[in-house]
């Protein structure tokens, strides 16, 4: 892999695990080059009284022919299923010889989920920061808080 400046965007990664199907990241794209279907599926759950519906992902695509590279799906998604992955050589790119066609362009949840191996770790925290106001001892806040109005 060719060595790629820190912040470079390659393509979107999908941790399949992580959708929940919430179509934020669809609805927060300004080209509207993602495309998700989904069912629901009800489950009886053990010692629960009534059944659970629960969304299943059917598709979850990216044209990569509309993408503007922006991010904001990546910044919207509030369960982490979408990261930056340092791919840069995917088909559709196109080359010399014809190969790598826009049809190729628009890919999907299996080709989306093998970047996410690619996807670099984040950067450590910084030891000189302040803790976080949930894990700082003796502050008698729940995680999560208000200024302890909740």
């Amino acid at each position: 892999m060719t060595n790629l400046p820190p912040r470079t965007r390659g393509v979107i990664a999908l941790l399949e695990a992580n959708c929940t199907v919430c179509m934020i990241c669809a609805r927060e794209c300004p080209d509207w080059c993602i495309h998700i279907t989904s069912h629901t599926e009800v489950e009886q759950q053990p010692g629960s009284a009534r059944p659970r519906s629960r969304n299943v992902l059917d598709r979850f695509a990216i044209d990569y022919g509309q993408c503007l590279y922006c991010g904001i799906c990546v910044e919207v998604c509030p369960f982490d299923a979408l990261h930056w992955a340092p791919e840069f050589g995917y088909p559709g790119t196109g080359s010399i010889d014809g190969e790598g066609a826009v049809a190729e362009l628009v890919h999907e949840r299996d080709v989306l989920s093998t970047w996410v191996e690619k996807v670099p770790a984040p950067p450590a925290l910084d030891p000189a920061a302040e803790a976080a106001p949930e894990t700082a001892a003796g502050t008698g806040r729940r995680p999560g808080s208000l200024r302890g109005r909740t």
